[in-house]
């Protein structure tokens, strides 16, 4: 690609790099120039131009963004169509995010012209979230980048959305003397809001009192139910394995997989 000043009478076809307004003629940054603007520039005293021209090997901004976003993606993600030598890309369902970051960094270093961005691996996204983006800086590259570019993205698709497979949830709530009658409802709906972008919901809903064999005998009813999720809120923080929770959960058939969480 060239680049650099260009005579105004010799720049028709040639890529405007900047914004030109004077007079009666307006040309946005990156439009080619028409005979017209042409001779509007020479009528309005304007005697050369920055602009770009690409060489026959060379792709055009908005077509080499595109291809090589489309080598990017993979399941359950969808690429706009480009503009601005730009190629968003987009999640087709929610899920998880999944990126190869070794294609990534193989495809941004290719070259300077190349540029390629996505959110970070294992973020949650929602269907119709912008998960990554292909920028190209210049007006056009050599066609030979586009397609080291595309080698480099390799053979599977580096960026990905796995949908999340639970859908039904079951809440249950353990109870004891003094909880604020209100409490169990705000928890519920808080649960609510936060399966809705994973397009899950509540889909039953029971209470207990806060004692190990009542919350084992709960789960059992459940688990025998449509819920693929279980989850348990209980009315007092848990202090040991041994406690209401966990006991129930182990006494129900299942398994404490990991006690306690880094957080406050």
């Amino acid at each position: 690609m060239r680049f650099g000043p260009v005579p105004v009478r010799e720049a028709e076809g040639a890529i405007s790099a900047h914004s030109i307004r004077r007079d009666e003629v307006t040309i946005r940054k990156g439009a080619a120039i028409t005979a017209e603007q042409v001779a509007a520039l020479d009528r309005a005293g304007i005697r050369e131009v920055i602009a770009a021209r690409l060489d026959p090997a060379d792709i055009g901004e908005d077509e080499a963004a595109h291809r090589i976003a489309l080598a990017m993606a993979g399941a359950e993600v969808r690429v706009e169509p480009p503009f601005t030598g730009r190629a968003n890309i987009f999640a087709a369902r929610p899920g998880i995010l999944l990126i190869g970051r070794r294609a990534v960094n193989a495809v941004n270093g290719v070259d300077e012209s190349v540029t390629l961005a996505t959110l970070p691996d294992f973020e949650p996204v929602t269907d119709g979230e912008m998960i990554g983006t292909v920028k190209i800086i210049p007006y056009g590259v050599a066609g030979a980048v586009v397609d080291r570019a595309i080698a480099a993205a390799g053979t599977v698709p580096a960026i990905s959305v796995a949908p999340y497979r639970v859908t039904r949830v079951a809440a249950l709530s353990t109870l004891l003397p003094g909880l604020q009658p209100g409490t169990v409802t705000k928890t519920i709906a808080a649960l609510r809001a936060r399966l809705a972008p994973a397009g899950a919901s509540v889909a039953a809903e029971a209470t207990c009192p806060h004692e190990a064999d009542a919350l084992t005998a709960e789960l059992r009813r459940q688990a025998a139910g449509e819920a693929e999720l279980i989850v348990v809120f209980g009315a007092s923080a848990i202090a040991d394995r041994r406690d209401v929770i966990p006991a129930a959960i182990e006494a129900a058939g299942g398994a404490v997989e990991h006690f306690g969480m880094p957080v406050d």
